[in-house]
């Protein structure tokens, strides 16, 4: 009985920790405030004033950092899916590629120069500090959802150039010294542990898919944990083959994100809400272990205004010169681009990319931790905290998205080849219509959801802008031009030639 009030005690707390991190982002909107700065800067003070919650190894940050980080990747990767990936992904290879190495030579060359740092710590914090994170993103933005070109852009990004920041900086560590064999090394390290990643991320994908299709299970709870499962075994496989784990996982996530499966639904719920958790235990944890006193606090070495310069120039010139000069082909308007180049915001990976530096016992590892903390704190606080107004100010279109408790639902023992869901777009063919102006034998309107509430698809009823229609097809396979009906603009008519 001896132990039973302790283990209730620290169970009733964490449990009240638990509450107090699921009404964050509540808090968060009531404060102004993003709901990861309460996490970071909230475990940072109360590691100071309990010391003993401090003490958690570095090597533990590592391994529960990693799969975390995992999860997250996975779920942005099911959020993007293969037909938005496919709309930007041109683009979102070449900024999430080309941005990663450009901003982590920029930052070393600032950290270098400006403050005398060693050419192997500036390098490995430049690394550390370039990858961007989509859950920071969209928990800054709450229930507002980005529409249009930026959001997918913007999503794409972060999850390609995670993947992209880790491999580079293992190579970078793997290199003791920095002559040309050892560059070469580390460029054939991290070109390996790319393709290497990306092939074990189509063929898990693919294999997973086939798996959730054709593999039943007793219970439905089950279905979302295989999922999961299989995730964690693409991450393994790939990183035991001497690839990149994170871009698999994520790989994997696109190639299953928008293919149907049983309770593919409740599957992306699932990893959604395990996405949003995990974000939030890497915060804690960054904050945990870092000491805002102290012999390795943030004044050790000038560590905070060494983050704080770099915070400053990262925002507002570094992603902004060149990030910007490889988004210049790129089809976005003059708002889209502002908002795009504001909002690379830092999250789990630097913290995760810390951690692997300390771990490394690399000189001057403990203020480089540091200065990470203070540049994530800058990017979640000031950057995060500014996002929704310069959204606004930039006419960037954010979509309120209403949380939808209650439900109406039809299970079938087999999948309904003919049934499909679409949200219509602005400006597409289905905006303004109504579901006499598009029956025909290819397809049947048949359910309208507007404002969360349901709407019988009568003939002369109007279709509007963000309703969702449930529609028949006498086809499993959707044709493109069915497809763009609802979810692509139609195409401008054309203009009288000039002479």
């Amino acid at each position: 009985m001896t132990t039973v009030v302790p283990f209730a005690s620290a169970v009733l707390i964490t449990a009240l920790v638990g509450i107090a991190a699921v009404l964050s982002n509540r808090l968060g909107e009531w404060l102004a405030l993003p709901a990861p700065a309460l996490f970071l800067v909230g475990a940072a003070v109360a590691s100071d004033i309990w010391p003993e919650l401090g003490t958690v190894p570095i090597s533990a940050v590592e391994h529960v950092a990693t799969v975390a980080l995992a999860i997250i990747l996975f779920d942005g990767g099911m959020q993007i899916g293969w037909r938005r990936f496919r709309s930007a992904a041109g683009a979102i290879v070449w900024i999430g590629v080309a941005g990663t190495l450009v901003t982590a030579a920029a930052l070393a060359l600032a950290a270098h120069l400006i403050f005398g740092l060693d050419w192997r710590i500036a390098l490995l914090l430049g690394t550390a500090l370039a990858p961007t994170d989509p859950a920071v993103v969209f928990s800054v933005l709450g229930r507002r959802e980005i529409s249009g070109r930026s959001g997918v852009l913007l999503q794409g990004e972060s999850g390609a150039n995670d993947p992209v920041g880790i491999a580079l900086l293992i190579a970078l560590l793997g290199a003791t010294t920095f002559n040309g064999s050892a560059v070469l090394h580390a460029t054939t390290e991290f070109g390996l542990q790319m393709l290497v990643g990306g092939a074990v991320g189509i063929a898990g994908g693919l294999g997973l898919l086939w798996f959730m299709r054709s593999v039943p299970l007793p219970a439905a709870g089950l279905y979302s944990l295989r999922v999961l499962m299989s995730a964690l075994a693409i991450y393994g496989a790939a990183t035991l083959a001497h690839g990149s784990g994170f871009l698999a996982v994520l790989v994997a996530g696109i190639v299953i994100g928008d293919q149907r499966a049983p309770y593919k639904a409740d599957i992306a719920r699932f990893h959604s809400a395990l996405a949003n958790l995990a974000e939030i235990v890497v915060f804690v944890l960054l904050g945990l272990t870092i000491q805002l006193s102290g012999p390795h606090g943030i004044g050790e070495g000038g560590a905070w205004l060494i983050g704080l310069v770099l915070a400053v120039l990262l925002t507002l010139v570094i992603r902004p010169l060149l990030v910007g000069a490889l988004l210049w082909k790129v089809r976005l308007t003059r708002g889209e681009r502002g908002f795009v180049l504001w909002t690379g915001l830092k999250g789990a990976v630097p913290i995760l990319l810390g951690t692997f530096i300390v771990h490394a016992g690399v000189a001057d590892s403990h203020r480089a931790y540091a200065i990470i903390f203070i540049v994530v704190a800058f990017s979640v606080i000031v950057q995060g905290g500014l996002v929704p107004v310069l959204a606004a100010r930039l006419g960037v279109p954010l979509r309120v998205v209403a949380p939808e408790p209650w439900g109406v639902g039809v299970r079938f023992r087999h999948e309904p080849q003919e049934l499909h869901r679409y949200r219509i777009a602005p400006g597409s063919v289905a905006d303004g219509s109504t579901p006499a102006d598009l029956h025909s034998g290819e397809i049947w309107i048949s359910l309208i959801i507007r404002d969360g509430r349901l709407v019988a698809g009568a003939a002369d009823t109007t279709l509007h802008a963000g309703d969702e229609v449930l529609v028949i097809l006498p086809d499993s396979e959707v044709p493109a031009h069915i497809s763009a009906i609802f979810t692509e603009r139609k195409p401008e008519p054309p203009t009288a030639a000039t002479t």
